[in-house]
């Protein structure tokens, strides 16, 4: 039943028209990563294949959001993006943490980790 590209849904494109419903609104359920990226930014390449295997590796634990920040810019300047990458985590309807570049393995783990614990904590 496994379609090459669907992955179920867990990571997406996101543009600034449907950012707030997917983004805001489905982090009230689920954690989100926002990936804003950029195709002429080499780090952006590198960590957004990573990106893409933690989120099958976490099998919807969280969602992955990807803006291509060169038609969205608005979504990057509300959130002061000074960089490319940034990664921007949302649970329930806010941004909880950031980080900037491609970080190893190790980091985004951690990371992701967090923002699971941070979302299940506000589940009460």
């Amino acid at each position: 039943m496994h379609s090459g590209h669907s992955h179920s849904g867990l990571s997406f494109d996101v543009e600034e028209a449907d950012f707030d419903q997917r983004v805001v609104e489905r982090s009230r359920d689920v954690p989100v990563l926002l990936d804003i990226g950029a195709d002429w930014c080499a780090p952006c390449n590198v960590l957004a294949p990573r990106l893409e295997k933690m989120v099958q590796e976490y099998a919807g634990q969280f969602v992955l959001a990807k803006v291509d920040a060169d038609e969205n810019m608005r979504i990057a300047g509300r959130h002061k993006v000074r960089g490319f990458p940034t990664v921007i985590a949302y649970s329930r309807g806010v941004e909880t943490d950031r980080f900037h570049s491609a970080q190893p393995d190790q980091f985004l783990r951690r990371f992701i980790d967090k923002l699971i614990a941070h979302h299940a904590a506000g589940a009460e």
